[in-house]
């Protein structure tokens, strides 16, 4: 989700890939494959965005790490992992008494 961090970084503030690429120092090519995806940016990239939009690179991480949990998908994730435990512990407890007998 790094890709779609830098992505959403550059359109907040409103800027084009050219411009961006140009104000951290690379080819918008260059710039287009790690929005895509296709491409890793290296610590070294994530320092220029530090720099040119005044964002701590442990935020970027941070923000790309988080890209993707949304409050509804983590509660439903964890709704459906309580069912699972729930039934984990039928199955142990009747396997428990069937050994019993």
């Amino acid at each position: 989700m790094l890709n779609e961090a830098l992505r959403l970084i550059r359109v907040f503030h409103d800027m084009k890939q050219n411009e961006v690429a140009d104000k951290l120092g690379i080819s918008k090519s260059y710039l287009s494959e790690i929005e895509k995806g296709h491409k890793e940016p290296s610590l070294e990239l994530l320092r220029k965005y530090e720099t040119a939009f005044d964002i701590p690179t442990s935020s970027i991480m941070f923000f790309s790490e988080n890209l993707g949990k949304s409050p509804a998908r983590e509660k439903a994730r964890n709704f459906v992992a309580s069912k699972i435990i729930n039934m984990m512990k039928f199955i142990e407890e009747r396997s428990e008494r069937s050994n019993v007998d």
